[in-house]
């Protein structure tokens, strides 16, 4: 199954590299099926196709105050010219001036400038006069009139008939300077918050705690500002504003419900502060016997971009696979291939597969290096490149692990997505009991998903513990945890939460910049689309650096539980963790009292020196 689903990817890339036309999408492309700003081939049957159009940059419709749409295609002709017209032409005399003086000719290829007002036919072979001043925009590099009548009905007419598909990309591709520079504050974000919490202290915790609240409320606030302006603003005609003003509204919704929610949990766990920090005490000093941990994100990092940026590239290849068709008057178009839908489904699978696999594989190599720091005797003389270890144990024993665990978090995610894509599809059908059922469905999968991600997590950890399967790993770590939950829940819990409020403020601040910056330019793109890719970029970018705290807490409570199993704190069966992480668990969750209350049924290591497999 794992080799034939990579072999299927690599099958996706190689199509869509030799069946894709990228470059139709971002430079746009004329009638007769020539990709501007460069050299085309030729196609059978189009004799003005197949033209050098290097110098020639812009896509110029020569309708494009009365353009209509026709049998799903645009009653004006479209070329591709080296610069749009910046002043009103009234007459074929100012056309051809233009293009004498800019070099940029507005009529059919196959007409010479010096006929453009000798031609008797020019009238249809020139652009529709007047023709409006216009400016360049890079959605599709599309020159775009300036006038108000013109501007309303060409907006209107092209973008609302533009493909659903092609109107996202197109949105993240107009907006790609700024969505890569959200990027870069996401990443930003995410180390400083890696760097305060491996210096935690009281008063630390109170500043990051009262930041999150105001995060929280101004962008709630900021949201449903925009809403507001959106409605009250009686201009909104396009498809992309109504599309920009729902999604808003959805995002002002989940951005409400979010903040209340955890708003109420910090009221609730506010007098736990100083337990949290020394929890994170404890942590920083695990982490300080491998301090390269922290770099691991980095790599992570480093893998995820690469694997994101190949797989929009063959995303936006999928998105322009089409056949040249000839039609009449010589002019080209494309018909989409049939099948691309599924290979987008399949494509969106992989994209979460292999997205949970390198997060699976960062996780499994923290464990290893922690349990290998953790379960050595001599602790002023730690194990040399625990981490460079730990990896190299990954690569040569526990892929299929790794492979297995991400795997499942796959499998739950694809039905959340087919629910989201019915209940879509379905929304003229919905009622009020559809509604309920979509709900608690996916709050049902919602839920699963989170607990197999803890699952995976001790698994991985029991692996690099027994060097065990991922089956087998699993079903000891439920077991074993299953007997110690009451030491563990009322500890783990404070750190998670912390850590997930770090999360909460750097996407809140990512988004909060995203809205001013797309907010700019909000009529000709979808912006909501490539914020909301933004906010799950920044959220996925602080999890994978401050998930190392996250998954360091979770080893290290596992490798605990395990030593407690093991070992019986004596001379002759010592425990591996040092007095003041024990000390630690004995305050926070009353160890002396559950650890009397053991059954006999413990496992017991007859030397005290090493680990036997946690349950047979």
């Amino acid at each position: 199954m794992q080799c034939f689903g990579a072999e299927y990817l690599v099958f996706i890339t190689g199509y869509s590299v030799v069946a894709g036309a990228v470059g139709r999408l971002l430079f746009g492309y004329d009638s007769f099926g020539n990709v501007c700003g460069k050299k085309n081939s030729p196609v059978e049957g189009a004799p003005l196709s197949g033209q050098d159009m290097t110098l020639k940059k812009h896509v110029f419709f020569m309708n494009s105050c009365n353009l209509e749409i026709k049998d799903v295609r645009l009653n004006s002709i479209v070329l591709c010219v080296s610069s749009c017209p910046e002043e009103q032409l009234d007459t074929l005399e100012e056309v051809q001036l233009f293009a004498n003086n800019n070099g940029s000719f507005l009529c059919i290829y196959s007409l010479n400038s010096f006929d453009y007002t000798r031609n008797p036919n020019a009238d249809s072979l020139c652009p529709r006069l007047p023709v409006p001043p216009s400016k360049s925009f890079p959605l599709f590099n599309r020159c775009i009139p300036q006038t108000p009548e013109c501007y309303s009905l060409f907006t209107s007419v092209l973008i609302n008939d533009v493909d659903s598909l092609h109107r996202i990309l197109s949105g993240i591709m107009s907006g790609r300077d700024t969505v890569l520079g959200l990027c870069i504050l996401a990443l930003a974000l995410s180390l400083a918050m890696m760097f305060t919490f491996r210096f935690i202290s009281t008063l630390l915790v109170h500043i990051f705690i009262s930041l999150v609240i105001l995060g929280l409320l101004f962008v709630c606030g900021v949201l449903w500002w925009l809403y507001y302006d959106y409605t009250s603003d009686l201009s909104t005609e396009l498809d992309t504003e109504r599309e920009n003003m729902k999604c808003l509204l959805g995002f002002a919704i989940v951005s409400t419900v979010i903040t209340a929610v955890l708003l109420i949990l910090i009221f609730v766990l506010r007098k736990r502060i100083k337990l949290t920090v020394e929890l994170f005490q404890v942590t920083n000093k695990a982490i300080s016997s491998s301090p390269f941990l922290l770099l691991q994100p980095l790599w992570t990092f480093a893998i995820l971009i690469f694997f994101w940026v190949l797989w929009v590239a063959v995303l936006l290849s999928l998105g322009t696979a089409g056949a040249a068709q000839v039609i009449e008057g010589g002019q080209v178009e494309y018909k989409p291939l049939s099948g691309i839908q599924y290979m987008w489904w399949y494509h969106l699978i992989g994209l979460i597969w292999t997205s949970e696999f390198i997060l699976a594989c960062q996780q499994m190599t923290i464990a290893g290096a922690v349990v290998t720091c953790y379960f050595n005797r001599n602790k002023n003389d730690p194990p040399d490149h625990p981490i460079l270890s730990s990896l190299s144990v990954l690569c040569c024993y526990h892929q299929g692990t790794v492979i297995k665990g991400s795997f499942l978090i796959t499998l739950v995610r694809i039905p959340r997505i087919i629910l989201i894509y019915v209940y879509n599809t379905v929304k003229e059908k919905r009622n009020a009991w559809s509604k309920c059922v979509f709900r608690c469905c996916f709050c049902c999968f919602w839920s699963l998903d989170k607990y197999l991600r803890h699952l995976n997590q001790d698994a991985y950890t029991t692996t690099a513990i027994n060097g065990t399967d991922f089956c087998t790993s699993a079903r000891d770590a439920l077991r074993i945890l299953s007997k110690n939950s009451s030491q563990l829940t009322s500890v783990n819990c404070f750190g998670d939460f912390i850590i997930f409020l770090g999360k909460v403020l750097v996407v809140c601040f990512t988004v909060f910049g995203g809205l001013m910056a797309f907010n700019y330019n909000r009529a000709l793109q979808v912006w909501t689309i490539p914020l909301l890719l933004v906010a799950f970029f920044a959220y996925l970018v602080a999890h994978s650096f401050l998930s190392v705290f996250e998954t360091v807490l979770d080893v290290l409570f596992l490798c605990f539980v395990v030593d407690l199993e093991t070992n019986d704190g004596s001379s002759g069966k010592p425990y591996f963790m040092d007095q003041e992480f024990l000390s630690f668990v004995g305050r926070s969750s009353k160890l002396n009292d559950a650890r009397a209350q053991k059954d006999g049924n413990s496992l017991r290591n007859e030397e005290g020196t090493e680990l036997r497999p946690i349950v047979r």
